[in-house]
């Protein structure tokens, strides 16, 4: 995307300047780019309550594959900052804004190193001494954010793992068998863009009149997955589900019973045999993958009221959901 074109960028909510929605929503925004220390110039965006009082707490959140945060993702981001908790995230390698081949996750790992980067940067602020500090990832990201877990264990004092990617759903997993040629196929050729799959937006949303709002998204990633990124999901996902049982961190997890992308029965798992001692599980019936933008307002609702009432619960309480 040109220099031009992000000056005169569009959004998902319409024709007024992010600005004025921001304003309109009586929150602050900003944006600005990071260098990850291996070199990488990585898209950041901010969304803080107006309040000159201290934020409740700090929520540092990831997106999914193919997804980036400055299209429907700034939803959730918006209304948490609206609940008064001061919210950070980036474009990972490859996505957005960031630097990469588009939908190219050569090693999580290395993601993973450059989200705590990132994340580490915002806790040294002054501002946010002290406060709790919360994990919060969809579907891919909700998986990072459980490896980000492992790699710094006391980072972070809780995690919303919504529709997390703890495991490919068999519905949309590749129908290839997974075996060695395909394994050394994805070494000499990591960015073909060759897995057949079904339309993830289309799996993920319900709403139809939402759909196009998605598809609208200038960053979006619209190809077949690349073979590396494939491969590389598959060995994080296969490595995650045999460490569900190591999990400590409290935890929130939300799927949706109709979820054809993510297992919500992994997620089943993932609360049965984490240890952590705090962990709660919510699945809505007939819910989709999209739960936090492409299900009916109401549904929205309901989720956001789980989500932010488990978070003011280990914020010292008050709800703010009524205001």
């Amino acid at each position: 995307m040109s220099d031009h074109q992000l000056e005169t960028e569009i959004n998902f909510w319409g024709e007024t300047s992010e600005e004025d929605y921001f304003n309109l929503k009586g929150i602050i925004g900003s944006k600005s780019f990071f260098t990850s220390p291996r070199g990488l110039n990585l898209f950041t965006r901010s969304w803080l309550p107006s309040s000159s009082s201290p934020p409740r707490g700090l929520i540092f959140m990831v997106h999914g594959y193919g997804n980036d945060v400055s299209w429907t993702f700034q939803s959730t981001p918006i209304f948490l900052a609206q609940m008064g908790f001061a919210c950070f995230a980036l474009d990972i390698e490859g996505h957005g804004r960031s630097d990469g081949v588009r939908a190219y996750v050569p090693s999580v790992d290395l993601v993973v190193d450059d989200i705590i980067s990132f994340f580490n940067s915002i806790k040294q602020n002054p501002k946010f001494q002290g406060l709790p500090r919360f994990l919060f990832g969809e579907s891919m990201g909700g998986a990072i954010c459980l490896l980000i877990h492992f790699a710094d264990p006391v980072g972070f004092d809780g995690a919303v793992l919504v529709a997390p990617m703890c495991k490919i759903s068999d519905k949309v997993r590749p129908k290839w068998p997974i075996d060695q040629f395909l394994i050394m196929i994805s070494r000499f050729l990591p960015t073909w863009a060759i897995v057949p799959t079904e339309d993830l937006l289309e799996k993920s949303i319900k709403v139809e009149e939402k759909k196009p709002i998605a598809k609208r998204n200038p960053m979006r990633y619209n190809e077949k997955p690349r073979l590396g990124t494939v491969m590389e999901l598959l060995r994080v996902t296969d490595y995650l589900g045999k460490k569900l049982k190591d999990v400590s961190i409290p935890f929130i997890v939300v799927h949706g019973s109709a979820d054809a992308v993510t297992d919500p029965e992994v997620s089943r798992e993932l609360y049965e045999h984490a240890k952590s001692k705090d962990k709660t599980l919510k699945i809505y019936d007939g819910m989709m993958h999209s739960m936090l933008f492409g299900e009916p307002d109401d549904n929205i609702e309901i989720v956001r009221k789980d989500i932010v009432g488990w978070l003011n619960d280990r914020c010292g309480g008050g709800d703010k959901t009524k205001t």
